[in-house]
């Protein structure tokens, strides 16, 4: 009888033939609740066991936003008195260093907000590696660390994150199998990781406290958690990679008793996920078609249209030409359901048969609503798409969800100050307002959050970049709305959750202007989630006009862009917009209107490129992309998917 393995994303059983390329047990859920609805009862079935035997559970926790969602439900257990904690001891993988334990980046005060101040563990039974030591003490602090958990019998469930190079705690790559709690040294790549939460990369300390790669791989069982898209690439390496210190996940690999529960989306480089022909028999429907002839196209460097029968058979798609009856006729397909995505009409092409084209001809002109979570991603993502909305006469609003006040730079805001006094000189308010900022932000501490005097300054200047990038689209300055939702308004990276309060100042803008069309960012990569914040509050939004039987939403339809963090596969694309060297040029100048973003970003995330060249480069890339498939040649493309509500 073949083996079955449990699939948590269809939640049906899958033959092992489909997982053969994975080393390392991994389970795949839609999303990261239902995953870490998962790993909680794991540790909380953990915990009621060792209580039941009269024994203690040691936990191996993890910070960062992967497992905060995990402690929330783990909270929420003890909260309806489902789960005690008075047997647990708990170690934390790591510490900055040097790192004050009071300090809004130390890990000890996060999972005391998390966790530990909500349940019942005793105190003495907590242990986070201290970075306030002198370095004269680490070594043998970590030494006594490693005691304690030999002490206790080891650990029992290790929770785990996994950074962009693949770094587990931080343990960088070069870490050794055999490696211990230590002091390391962190790598670039996970400084600039860090930046957004520090305010600047300048501000991310040099060095940290981790447990070794040999620490974690003691643990009886061990869970590796990953959200989203920019966690797919890495995940794909640890999970189907060859075992090498440049990718230190890839030791877990070794371990007997490992798991990697993954969402979907970062599951989406898995061979089973994206390119299940490899590993099995394929039930073809319509989108996986188009998938794989777009996928053996690129691989093959061959044009849709002149793949052949052996081509498909020779990458494991045999049954596909089988059931259709011949490559030609597949190639045909997808090559029409391509060409019918490319418009130079967003809005539609008034007085033309819109049958086979992504936008309806009718009504024209349109009223169409841009939602920028950013005072700039609407010309960053989408600025060719908004130029050609203006420039063929439809009605384009633009909707600022956050103000963005915590990527300006403090010299922003004496920089304007400095403008503002010397036009009024004899504003005796205005020079004490300027004098308390100046005391303010010399005295500020890295990562320290405004004043809300310089919070309201440093959104005003994105409020007024706005504006002027708007005036250059030709959008009126009335036709640009500043929600200032207030999960945003914290004056810190990490924001409040979605309130009611941010849905209804959605609510209300889209029922007053009544769009035909939508436009939001589906961009999730961001690297602090705001993009997903904005998007959620649209969609329920959405939601609610359509519980309420709002008559108009019925003729709307909304688009999903991206650009500025990644870009949409091209299998996904419903609506792909050319963008000529001119309008390119246009798109560029824009963006340049958002000064205070220019030459550096406060948060560059992953990618160190200025905004104008990240869109630029993914823009020319896709409409690249899209003629090596066979289509025409166009200069730029920005692409859209569809979403159906």
């Amino acid at each position: 009888m073949q083996e079955l393995v449990k699939n948590p994303l269809k939640h049906e059983p899958i033959d092992a033939e489909t997982v053969k390329f994975e080393k390392v047990n991994t389970h795949i859920y839609q999303d990261s609740e239902s995953a870490s609805w998962y790993v909680a009862n794991e540790i909380a079935g953990l915990i009621k066991q060792k209580q039941e035997q009269g024994k203690k559970a040691v936990l191996g926790l993890a910070t960062g936003s992967t497992p905060t969602k995990v402690y929330d439900y783990l909270v929420q257990f003890y909260k309806e008195g489902r789960l005690s904690f008075k047997n647990v001891v708990t170690f934390n993988l790591d510490e900055y260093f040097p790192m004050d334990p009071s300090s809004i980046h130390s890990y000890k005060r996060f999972m005391n907000e998390h966790l530990f101040d909500h349940i019942d563990i005793e105190p003495y039974n907590i242990h986070i590696p201290d970075g306030s030591l002198s370095k004269d003490d680490v070594r043998k602090y970590c030494a006594d660390y490693e005691e304690k958990i030999q002490n206790v019998g080891g650990i029992d469930i290790q929770i785990l994150g996994i950074g962009r190079t693949g770094h587990i705690g931080f343990n960088e790559p070069g870490s050794s199998l055999s490696s211990k709690t230590r002091l390391v040294r962190l790598d670039r790549v996970t400084r600039l990781d860090a930046a957004s939460d520090f305010f600047g990369e300048e501000n991310v300390p040099k060095r940290a406290i981790t447990m070794g790669v040999g620490t974690i791989m003691g643990a009886k069982k061990i869970i590796l958690m990953a959200w989203g898209e920019g966690k797919s690439n890495i995940i794909y390496q640890a999970v189907e990679g060859k075992i090498k210190e440049s990718v230190p996940a890839t030791f877990l690999q070794h371990h007997e008793n490992c798991d990697f529960v993954v969402d979907s989306a970062a599951a989406s480089n898995l061979t089973r996920i994206k390119t299940p022909w490899l590993v099995t028999e394929c039930e073809w429907n319509d989108k996986l078609i188009k998938s794989a002839a777009i996928w053996l196209s690129e691989k093959l460097d061959k044009a849709i249209l002149k793949l052949t029968n052996e081509d498909y058979n020779e990458y494991g798609m045999g049954n596909l030409i089988a059931e259709i009856g011949s490559a030609e006729q597949i190639n045909l397909n997808v090559f029409n359901e391509l060409q019918r995505t490319i418009t130079g009409w967003p809005g539609g092409k008034p007085n033309a048969d819109d049958s086979q084209r992504p936008e309806r001809a009718e009504p024209y002109p349109k009223t169409s609503l841009i939602f920028s979570p950013h005072p700039d991603d609407d010309v960053i993502s989408m600025g060719g798409t908004l130029l050609r909305l203006v420039d063929q006469g439809h009605h384009v609003h633009v909707a600022y969800q956050t103000s963005g006040n915590i990527a300006v730079f403090d010299d922003e805001v004496i920089r304007f100050l400095d403008f503002a006094t010397d036009i009024q000189k004899e504003n005796k308010e205005l020079k004490k307002k300027f004098k308390e900022v100046r005391e303010f932000l010399a005295s500020k501490k890295p990562g320290e959050v405004d004043s809300p005097e310089v919070q309201q300054f440093k959104g005003l200047i994105r409020k007024g970049e706005a504006l002027a990038a708007c005036r250059y689209c030709g959008v009126k300055e009335d036709n640009a709305h500043f929600l200032n939702l207030p999960f945003y308004e914290t004056g810190a990276v990490r924001k409040k959750p979605l309130s009611d309060e941010d849905i209804q100042i959605t609510y209300d803008l889209l029922n007053r202007l009544k769009p035909h069309q939508i436009f939001a960012a589906g961009d999730l990569s961001d690297p602090h989630g705001t993009h997903r914040v904005c998007l959620e509050s649209v969609f329920r939004a959405l939601q609610k006009l359509k519980d309420d039987r709002v008559d108009w939403i019925r003729n709307c339809y909304v688009w999903l862009y991206r650009g500025a963090w990644q870009e949409w596969d091209i299998a996904d694309m419903e609506m792909a917009i050319p963008i000529g060297p001119k309008d390119m040029t246009r798109k560029k100048n824009a963006i340049f209107k958002h000064q205070s973003q220019k030459d550096s970003a406060m948060f560059p995330g992953n990618d160190e490129r200025e905004f104008w060249q990240r869109a630029e480069q993914r823009n020319k890339e896709t409409a690249n992309r899209y003629n090596a498939l066979g289509m025409a040649e166009y200069e730029a493309m920005e692409g859209f998917v569809r979403y159906h509500f």
